[in-house]
């Protein structure tokens, strides 16, 4: 067994692997001329900042600066090592590579993890689709009308009544039992002398991350235990408040529509598969949250929020759908009858009812909110009744565009007799005052960094390091500039960093490779040299460019350090008292002018 991963079969690997289709898996990306766009994964954003080059196989945020080729982008987005990230695309490539040894791989307690919880989810199907210990799982599912596709396409499965099921196989296959109650698959004892199985007596949900991997289950009694549900705890694999429920499912639809239906919990998403609707995900009984929003807006444009019909259900919605708006996603909301879950109802009434009637009549985002706030006021009493006009003032003052206002406040005007004038009047000086409030708010943080920004500074950049970018950038693409500039240059680039990925490029074709900046990119170790090596290959180029040109940019380079001694002696000659000496230095300015050109 080797100590690692042959450099042939890396090159193989990273060939197979196109990193438009690797990066489509987590990042809704449009065609834009020759590159494609996205939100970037690596920071919040609602205008589209991340590019990626199907030409170059890379990547690269204009806002953040984050950037690299196809492991790179799993390294940093999933934490991987170098050789997980190999090893993850080449199972997604279908090619064999040779076993490593654990020093390499270092085997450490969440490659353990995983692996438990996909034997886990293989015995909980197995026990309730082919044994006895899962006929009472059996009646259950099929009480609650669960079809033979929905059980496998969600892979649904029992934990059977037994307190060391999963403690016995675990134990067999050699895992640490201690790793496994931190993976919320067992519980230890009390008397900490032995561990026992977390979930018993329980139909079983996998609950997957974003790739498809089983991270974490969702456990529902089929008794009267209590809770009635039980889910994994929060664990090294699995955090709630970042994945959502059958995302990976969902993923190909979603792009396909460019929406999404969101529901509370899995088995809303699992009756709604029945149902024929496969765009759907779901949080984990908990609240949506930022992070999670992110998610969702990488992968859809436009969600569909459907929540229970209960005031806990609506006010929920309310918050769901703020934090959706500020990711940037156009909301829908879906309105339950009272009384009634998605699961309830796509049962009582079918499932064309729901998709036409539940999903198909679901209201705006303002509308939802003209309800929202309306609920719980008399609208016969005028301190109410003007406090809720305010507040739909307050809503209609944040839409983006003027003929959504005027037709909402239109609305308000017809149904309260108010003049629309004094309504606009009003506002306008509700969004005045949040304008200021933003503003000061603003100046009173440390801006963040803004890809129009970090472009402009690109602009505005001295000569000499534009000329350095330009250079490097072409040096990359073409073994013959290169051996021109170490020829005529060698190294001296004013720039640390620049002088440092110079100094990479002449190692890299000394060693016989072709021009290739993603294989180049990939040989690179320091975080930032990799986002700047990537920033200069992402570059728009003339492909057909004269030696004349590269001459100029290495006259730049070279006479840089000479510009700044001018500028020194030109300072000590200001500073002079002397006129002799001040003359002098003149004289010897005059003449490193002159060698400049």
């Amino acid at each position: 067994m080797s100590n690692r991963i042959p450099d042939e079969k890396v090159e193989l690997v990273r060939r197979s692997s196109d990193i438009v289709e690797v990066i489509s898996d987590y990042v809704q990306l449009k065609k834009q001329g020759r590159q494609y766009i996205g939100l970037c994964p690596f920071h919040g954003e609602k205008s589209p900042s991340f590019s990626v080059s199907p030409d170059k196989q890379l990547y690269h945020c204009f806002g953040c600066g984050a950037g690299g080729n196809v492991f790179s982008f799993l390294m940093e987005l999933e934490g991987l090592t170098f050789i997980e990230s190999v090893r993850k695309l080449g199972e997604r490539a279908n090619i064999d590579l040779p076993e490593v040894t654990a020093e390499t791989t270092a085997q450490g307690p969440q490659v353990l993890m995983r692996s438990a919880h996909e034997l886990a989810a293989k015995l909980y199907y197995h026990v309730l689709t082919l044994t006895e210990q899962g006929s009472e799982g059996r009646s259950y599912v099929k009480k609650r009308g669960f079809t033979k596709e929905q059980i496998e396409h969600f892979q649904i499965g029992f934990a059977p009544d037994r307190w060391d099921a999963l403690v016995t196989i675990l134990s067999k296959r050699n895992f640490s039992l201690e790793t496994m109650v931190q993976a919320s698959l067992l519980g230890e004892r009390e008397s900490k002398d032995g561990y026992y199985d977390r979930f018993r007596n329980r139909l079983m949900f996998p609950i997957w991350d974003g790739q498809g991997n089983v991270i974490a289950f969702g456990g529902r009694t089929i008794s009267d235990e209590k809770p009635k549900y039980l889910n994994s705890s929060d664990s090294p694999i699995f955090h709630k408040g970042n994945t959502l429920y059958g995302l990976h499912l969902a993923r190909p639809s979603i792009r396909k529509q460019g929406s999404t239906v969101l529901f509370e919990g899995y088995v809303d998403v699992i009756a709604a598969w029945g149902a024929g609707l496969s765009n759907t995900i779901a949080t984990l009984g908990t609240a949506l949250t930022q992070e999670q929003a992110k998610v969702i807006r990488r992968n859809a444009e436009t969600v569909t929020i459907c929540y229970d019909s209960d005031k806990a259900g609506t006010s929920a919605a309310f918050r769901s759908a703020g934090i959706l708006e500020q990711v940037g996603c156009t909301v829908k909301v879906a309105q339950m009858p009272e009384g009634l879950d998605p699961d309830d109802y796509i049962r009582t009434y079918g499932a064309e009812s729901f998709k036409s009637n539940v999903i198909g009549e679901s209201l705006t985002l303002m509308s939802f909110k003209m309800r929202y706030l309306r609920k719980g006021k008399n609208m016969q009493n005028e301190a109410e009744r003007m406090s809720y006009i305010e507040d739909v003032l307050k809503e209609i003052s944040a839409l983006p565009r003027a003929v959504e206002r005027d037709h909402y406040l239109r609305q308000i005007a017809e149904e309260f007799s108010l003049s629309l004038e004094a309504l606009k009047h009003e506002q306008f000086q509700i969004y005045r005052e949040k304008r200021k409030q933003d503003q000061s708010q603003y100046q009173a943080k440390e801006r963040p960094i803004q890809s129009r920004k970090s472009l402009e500074a690109k602009k505005l950049l001295p000569a000499h390091q534009n000329a350095e970018r330009f250079l490097l950038a072409h040096m990359m693409r073409d073994v013959e500039v290169t051996e021109l500039v170490q020829e005529r240059i060698g190294g001296s680039f004013n720039i640390d960093e620049h002088q440092a990925i110079a100094a990479h490029l002449f190692a890299y074709f000394g060693e016989g490779y072709e021009a290739n900046p993603s294989q180049f990119i990939q040989g690179l170790q320091d975080e930032r040299l990799i986002r700047i090596a990537t920033e200069l290959a992402m570059m728009s180029l003339n492909d057909d460019v004269q030696e004349q040109e590269l001459l100029d940019y290495m006259k730049l380079i070279e006479i840089y350090p000479k510009r700044v001694q001018i500028q020194q002696k030109e300072l000590e000659m200001k500073q002079e008292k002397d006129p002799l000496e001040a003359a002098r230095l003149l004289m010897e300015i005059n003449r490193m002018k002159q060698e400049l050109h």
